[in-house]
């Protein structure tokens, strides 16, 4: 089993408990305006490793992972784009006790009969989802990712309803993400999951523009300065409802 991928990080902080060797898959249907891994957006590209392949690298590391009460994350990219992989990728780790963790936007969530079996299938394997929700608006969510978001908020309710552990992660862009009322409202939505575990404010940043223009696109939050300390302990507020 091969999987289409961009990069490995064998040694990340933020992307779940713990050291985690982080895979970041190539492929996403969307196409986020601050996004900061655009070179990872076109299916099918990538460099094809086995899982085996990823397995052997991935135990050179385990006793740094293993102490830290960390783990493998499949990050992308849209790793669900993935899922065949995914699961003889996480069953393998299973075999040897290691955390699994999904990062995912939800993007290409279906209610298709393969996707779901597919999905339900990886679920059995996967210890925790991070899960990004952009925006909570459907149209603002288009505009700001090209795609609306009610499979997305469909794929959170999945989540919940299977009982599989969730973090909650959201991009604070000023002036696009940060409105009181949105926030409020993805607040009451979050509030009625069962299974969130953690909330985290991601403050918007600048490090990802030179992907766009290595890939001769333009930058369209250029003018967009990060947000303040305060700005994000500010919504983290809201979100959490604290």
């Amino acid at each position: 089993m091969y999987g289409n991928i961009h990069s490995i990080e064998t040694f990340g902080t933020v992307d779940g408990p713990g050291i985690r060797y982080v895979i970041f898959t190539q492929g996403c249907l969307l196409r986020c305006q601050f996004c900061h891994n655009a070179d990872t957006w076109e299916i099918g590209t990538g460099k094809q490793m086995s899982v085996s392949e990823i397995m052997d690298d991935l135990q050179s590391y385990l006793p740094f992972i293993e102490a830290s009460g960390g783990g493998i994350t499949v990050s992308g990219g849209e790793p669900l784009l993935q899922i065949p992989f995914l699961i003889e990728l996480f069953k393998e780790c299973k075999k040897l006790g290691i955390h699994t963790a999904i990062d995912s936007s939800g993007g290409c969530y279906s209610s298709s009969p393969l996707f779901q079996s597919q999905l339900k299938e990886l679920m059995g394997y996967t210890d925790l989802v991070l899960l990004d929700l952009k925006h909570i608006d459907k149209e603002k969510h288009k505009k700001l990712t090209g795609l609306t978001n009610e499979h997305i908020l469909q794929f959170a309710n999945y989540l919940s309803d299977s009982h599989v552990p969730v973090w909650i992660r959201h991009v604070l862009v000023p002036t696009i993400s940060d409105v009181e009322k949105d926030l409020e409202r993805l607040g009451q939505f979050i509030k009625g999951l069962e299974n969130v575990k953690k909330i985290d404010v991601l403050p918007y940043h600048k490090l990802g523009v030179y992907k766009w223009e290595a890939l001769g696109l333009e930058y369209p939050l250029k003018d967009i300065e990060p947000p303040s300390e305060a700005k994000a302990e500010w919504a983290y507020q809201l979100l959490s409802g604290q």
